[in-house]
């Protein structure tokens, strides 16, 4: 029989031994980018930290590093954290990539690119006003593909009855197949991908919240056709099953 790892004590006292700090873009800039962040790290033993991914291509800054670009990944991945370490980081819109990129988003999916292969004049300094000069340098001329795209995301982000393909087409006046080729082209992965991930993050919510949950009810809510549909792609993009997750936090009740 195997023997499960014990869950590492230090994902729920994460503060104590990493800091984060976050900062708003420019306000012309703020349609193409969602946040700059900064996280520095001081553990004596290596840590496996957890990353969930959203659809966001990121530009980040690793101490010792040289800049990457990071599309996005489809399923959760891990990252071994270890002594003392910092990083930087500029989260991108989803759906504004594709004008900076020049190609397809998915033409990155699942993959991390040297940055200087995107930005000729990458700075070798994670500063936010020269990260700003170099992205000003390149804004879009207006692009109803993106900006539709973008909508779609929003929609999905924010309105939780969307829960299939379809009724995201038929808010947006489109097609399953134009709204396909629209992610590919823009955001990377598949607005079905997109849909599954929001709705599992209100399940992530809703455990955080540490009530009793009936997970039936939550599953049906969340438009999936049972329990064990949910488990599934719980597992797949968070790596353990809810009811796991869900032991993260302590019951309130």
């Amino acid at each position: 029989m195997a023997v499960l790892n014990k869950r590492d004590k230090r994902e729920l006292d994460w503060p104590r031994h990493q800091r984060h700090q976050f900062f708003q873009p420019s306000e012309d800039l703020a349609q193409f980018v969602v946040r700059y962040w900064h996280a520095s790290w001081r553990y004596t033993t290596p840590y496996r930290q957890l990353i969930v991914p959203l659809p966001q291509v990121n530009l980040s800054y690793r101490c010792g590093s040289l800049p990457e670009i990071h599309g996005v990944s489809r399923g959760h991945t891990f990252r071994e954290l270890a002594g003392n370490g910092c990083a930087f980081g500029v989260t991108f819109r989803p759906g504004c990539f594709r004008h900076f990129l020049g190609k397809a988003v998915r033409s990155i999916t699942d993959r991390s690119v040297p940055a200087a292969e995107v930005f000729a004049d990458v700075p070798d300094r994670p500063e936010i006003p020269l990260i700003e000069a170099m992205l000003r340098q390149r804004l879009p001329t207006s692009d109803p593909s993106a900006d539709l795209a973008t909508a779609a995301i929003d929609t999905i982000a924010t309105e939780p009855r969307i829960q299939r393909v379809d009724l995201l087409a038929r808010q947006l006046e489109v097609s399953v197949r134009q709204l396909e080729r629209l992610f590919a082209e823009h955001v990377g992965v598949g607005p079905k991908w997109v849909i599954r991930r929001y709705r599992l993050q209100e399940a992530a919510d809703r455990m955080a919240e540490a009530k009793p949950i009936d997970w039936a009810t939550l599953a049906d809510t969340l438009g999936y056709a049972d329990q064990a549909h949910l488990t599934r792609d719980f597992t797949r993009m968070f790596s353990e099953p809810p009811t796991a997750y869900a032991a993260r936090y302590p019951s309130k009740r």
